[in-house]
């Protein structure tokens, strides 16, 4: 399909105009005028974009891009290797920030949701994009909790609570997302899970009772841009890979 289509389609189907965001949402990079492999990924960085070229992208799609908020401007060392190495391969660059996190289909959050098997009540935090809402009954407390985190994620979340606290609803929001948390202890739920935890949250968590969950912020938005991807893939009749590039935090 043709890149400004697919922008197009991009653009209306995450309603990027709706949202005050860090950086800017759509193609950031321009490449081919055609797209036939298109390849995903959390971050646009040196090595996603390697990978991508070796997988015989014409385009990729990130949920991190570039030309964020308050950073240098020039386009000069880690910033224009990145930006060489696609325009080299003629490789266009498609991000979307809080638009992914925040979509009810294919968002960063209600993927992560369905792996976990949460169900969405309500929304909450700036702009709506945080969620709360309930356990599958099989999970009783925050150890079950946890443990089913680190089996969906593949990694062992940070954990400041109780392991015997009873845990029935929860708050959520994928990525660096720990500034929600004062936010989510009015709510009333007995957890919080995000992708990051800073040092003010501890003393919150432990103080308030409101378990803090800190799960890994590429750990919890690997999902949006797969389904993004997979969806565009289907729907178009185009190939897509979605490539991981290991990240601890």
């Amino acid at each position: 399909m043709r890149m400004s289509e697919l922008e197009t389609y991009l653009n209306q189907l995450l309603d990027i105009t709706h949202f005050h965001d860090y950086c800017p949402n759509g193609l950031q990079v321009e490449g081919r005028s055609e797209v036939y492999q298109l390849v995903s990924g959390v971050t646009a960085s040196f090595d996603f974009i390697q990978a991508a070229v070796a997988a015989g992208a014409d385009a990729v799609l990130v949920h991190h891009g570039y030309f964020w908020r308050g950073e240098d401007l020039r386009i000069v060392g880690m910033k224009h290797r990145r930006i060489a190495l696609l325009m080299a391969h003629n490789v266009g660059l498609l991000s979307y920030h809080l638009p992914l996190d925040a979509h009810p289909e294919f968002g960063n959050n209600i993927q992560l949701a369905r792996r976990l098997d949460f169900t969405e009540t309500s929304r909450f935090g700036d702009q709506n994009i945080a969620m709360e809402g309930t356990l599958p009954p099989q999970l009783a407390n925050l150890k079950e909790l946890r443990i089913s985190i680190e089996r969906t994620l593949s990694r062992t979340p940070l954990v400041v609570g109780d392991d015997e606290k009873t845990v029935r609803r929860v708050a959520w929001c994928t990525g660096g997302a720990q500034g929600f948390f004062d936010e989510a202890v009015q709510l009333g739920v007995d957890a919080f899970i995000t992708g990051e935890i800073s040092e003010q949250n501890v003393h919150s968590a432990r103080e308030s009772g409101v378990a803090f969950i800190s799960a890994g912020h590429h750990a919890t938005e690997r999902y949006g841009v797969q389904a993004l991807g997979e969806h565009i893939a289907q729907k178009f009749g185009i190939a897509h890979q979605f490539i991981d590039v290991d990240n601890p935090v």
